[in-house]
């Protein structure tokens, strides 16, 4: 890996520092986003759950900025709770305004405790760039499929003429 494949946002530049991990890498067209804690200033969980769920989606949306992505891009999300029953309402009413449908596969895991103290989430996301080459590739591909169905199509057509005059 290079150091051009990390995302790091300016507001993660010091915990990428501190405790050596990037926030996000790409990995050909895919950003693997590390998890994200919704902490406050002094580094601990904030007391609010919702609140601390949305600032974990801040932290992710940080990533996404930097990279030139959105959450419409991300395909796929995991999360891990501690004490995911008692506040998994909570928490699903904040993804939802971050994640657009179509939704993106989730995996939402309970676990003991997290890094930060007090965390109650941490939000790991992957997105995908979708390039215009990409694009591009992909309709040259449907056109490739289609193109026999239109040259049979067009020699029907052509033979039918034929039939036409011959008649006449």
């Amino acid at each position: 890996m290079k150091k051009t494949d990390l995302v790091i946002p300016a507001s993660q530049q010091a915990m990428y520092d501190r405790f050596h991990f990037a926030p996000a890498a790409w990995s050909g067209d895919l950003l693997l986003c590390s998890g994200q804690i919704g902490s406050g200033p002094d580094g601990r969980g904030i007391a609010d759950p919702e609140q601390q769920f949305t600032a974990a989606f801040e932290g992710v949306k940080a990533i996404l900025d930097e990279a030139g992505l959105g959450f419409a891009d991300v395909v796929e999300v995991t999360t891990f709770h501690v004490g995911l029953m008692q506040h998994i309402g909570t928490f699903m009413r904040v993804k939802d305004r971050y994640l657009p449908e179509p939704f993106p596969a989730w995996t939402a895991i309970g676990v003991v405790e997290l890094a930060v103290p007090g965390g109650l989430v941490e939000v790991r996301a992957t997105a995908r760039r979708r390039s215009a080459p990409a694009r591009a590739e992909s309709a040259s591909r449907a056109r490739a499929k289609s193109a026999p169905r239109a040259a049979k199509k067009a020699s029907a057509k052509k033979s039918a003429r034929k039939r036409t005059r011959r008649k006449a």
